[in-house]
């Protein structure tokens, strides 16, 4: 009788982590990811630690950046890289807009995964005094007017042609009340003239109807997705509201229980949910 024999195979997956970055002082400086601009390596695992003077702030101005989107990512921290000073995640092709501290420090992360990677990022950083509000920066299609980011200085948007503002025009750098400076209002976004509705991100922004602030089209149906981290809330703030009572009306969806609200105009925006 022929004997019986069976194998056991044992398959080790050997993955190593590439580590990097460091603690950066100055008045400013260039950050790029390893190997950039031919790729970043798998498993990556970097941390840069930006400190600035006391008191002052810490601003960052991406001038190249495409990550694998949703599997490579740079995280921001508003202070020393840890969960509680956590401040967004970026991914993906599009370049993102300057980013500033509220501290003297100002940390990033950037984490890949094990297989595709891109050409990675380039960041210039600067030191920020109490007194300047930094380069806010250039929506996509916009056109910036100003060189000066002082308090009391002001600068202007426009948009090329085919595209229109959405959001206030002129921005003011202004002081507030924990002694920085800080712009008045978000940047505004350039859109298509036939646009309507869209997915946000980012940590702030602005949302109008078509035309604004001159009347919308009839038969309207826009809709606008906005986009959080996981666990962050949305909180939603009106500056101006006036629609045709009884006829036109803005529905927000997204609250726990989900609900329905309808939004009329009475001095300021009456929401009424039909479900209470």
């Amino acid at each position: 009788e022929e004997g019986r024999y069976s194998v056991t195979v044992i398959i080790i997956i050997l993955r190593f982590i590439y580590t990097c970055g460091g603690t950066l002082k100055g008045l400013n400086g260039t950050i790029e990811s390893p190997g950039f601009p031919y790729g970043y390596p798998n498993g990556a695992n970097c941390t840069w630690v930006i400190i600035a003077e006391e008191r002052n702030r810490i601003q960052i101005v991406f001038q190249s950046f495409a990550l694998e989107e949703e599997y490579d990512y740079l995280s921001l921290y508003d202070g020393h890289p840890h969960p509680a000073n956590f401040r967004t995640r970026l991914t993906g092709f599009h370049l993102p807009p300057p980013v500033t501290s509220t501290k003297s420090v100002f940390s990033l992360r950037l984490t890949s995964d094990f297989a595709v990677s891109a050409h990675g990022f380039k960041v210039y950083y600067e030191e920020l005094q109490s007194s300047s509000c930094g380069n806010p920066g250039v929506p996509p299609k916009g056109i910036l007017y100003g060189t000066r980011f002082d308090v009391g200085d002001k600068i202007r948007y426009s948009c090329v042609t085919g595209y229109i503002l959405d959001g206030h025009p002129q921005l003011t750098c202004i002081a507030n009340s924990v002694n920085t400076a800080s712009w008045d209002f978000p940047v505004p976004i350039c859109r298509a003239e036939d646009a309507c509705g869209g997915t946000m991100r980012g940590s702030s922004g602005i949302i109008s109807s078509p035309n604004f602030p001159n009347e919308y089209h009839n038969n309207a149906d826009c809709t606008w997705t906005i986009v959080a981290e996981p666990g962050d809330t949305i909180s939603l703030i009106f500056t101006d509201f006036q629609m045709e009572e009884k006829y036109d009306y803005l529905e927000v969806e997204g609250s726990e229980p989900p609900a329905i609200w309808s939004c009329r105009w009475e001095k300021m925006p009456k929401c009424s949910n039909p479900k209470l």
